[in-house]
């Protein structure tokens, strides 16, 4: 079924991701309602509806719901600092909320956004697969709960589901990714492990988005249902190479130091134990490091052949994008 032209809840509307998704499914003729605990910003556009409150609110939810035929789950707590508790309650009892309305709604299809993380404990991951989501295995509460709420979702229920996990998505206007590497930049903080040289993908964010509006159509396909996608552009390169052409295309004059993964492993332990103390974010983490030190990439065939998508733009388009952002 086709669902382009209906009513679709999008949690989570404000980020980066939320935001290219809600244009995304608008372009494609979407009514969306976008629930999250601050103004989306896209309201003017009268296609798209803003619910303010927390998905957390089970009232809120089957308010929002109400109408749609399909659910595009984005809303959730990201970060490395912060209570247990508080992860568990936005991204594991809240994706139970969301679920069991969409149940009640009667939703067709429900597309529930996670990550990579929720399956990676540290080890190297060559041409991988979407591996199960592992919450003992997993590093921080962030990965944790993820991995618990794939679980949730992915338990077998009346409601169409795809799980898709986005691999380090980023673009003109992200504060995370790139706001982080070109900030570490500009105060002589940046650098990789081990030289940069383990091999890494992301994903460009138009391709996330349209990935993620193009999975609604798809969640009742055998091939589909059921399942964890990863979402990446298929081309990895060196961790100094990617850093490196980020911060050269935001014109960013940086010097990029190696360190080497054994003290930088032991000054993540330490970063962590900081940050629970300080309850700031730290400058270094065990996971942060395990990233930059061993390979991460997917075999994106799985996801290509099982959605039937492509990326849409490519790794070095998206520079030049980037490039012509930071310079308007």
């Amino acid at each position: 079924m086709t669902h382009g032209g209906g009513r679709l809840l999008v949690t989570g509307g404000r980020g980066l991701l939320g935001n290219a998704v809600i244009a995304t499914a608008v372009a494609q003729g979407w009514k969306v309602v976008a629930l999250q605990r601050h103004p989306s910003g896209l309201a003017d556009n009268a296609a798209v509806t803003d619910v303010i409150g927390s998905i957390t609110d089970e009232e809120v939810v089957e308010r929002a719901i109400t109408g749609c035929s399909a659910v595009i789950h984005l809303a959730a707590r990201v970060g490395i600092e912060g209570r247990w508790r508080d992860f568990e309650d936005v991204n594991v009892r809240g994706t139970q909320v969301v679920l069991d309305a969409a149940r009640g709604a009667g939703i067709e299809s429900f597309v529930h956004i996670s990550s990579p993380s929720v399956a990676h404990a540290g080890r190297a991951l060559v041409g991988a697969e979407a591996e199960p989501a592992d919450p003992r295995g997993v590093r921080g509460h962030y990965s944790r709960s993820k991995a618990m709420a794939e679980q949730i979702v992915l338990a077998p229920g009346d409601v169409p589901v795809v799980v898709l996990r986005p691999h380090l998505v980023w673009g003109p206007g992200d504060e995370q990714l790139v706001g982080r590497i070109v900030a570490r930049a500009r105060s002589g903080r940046l650098f990789v492990i081990d030289g940069g040289r383990a091999l890494i993908d992301t994903t460009y964010i138009d391709n996330a988005a349209h990935a993620i509006v193009h999975a609604v159509d798809k969640t009742s396909s055998p091939l589909v249902r059921g399942r964890a996608f990863v979402i990446s552009n298929g081309e990895p390169r060196p961790v100094r190479d990617i850093v490196g052409a980020i911060v050269q295309a935001c014109g960013v004059s940086a010097v990029i130091r190696s360190v080497p993964f054994g003290p930088a492993f032991a000054a993540g332990a330490v970063g962590e134990w900081v940050g629970a103390l300080s309850h700031r974010e730290p400058l270094i983490t065990r996971f942060l490091v395990e990233q930059l030190a061993t390979a991460h990439w997917f075999d994106p065939r799985p996801t290509w052949d099982a959605l039937e998508w492509r990326p849409v733009v490519s790794l070095d388009e998206g520079l030049r994008r980037l490039a012509a952002h930071s310079q308007s």
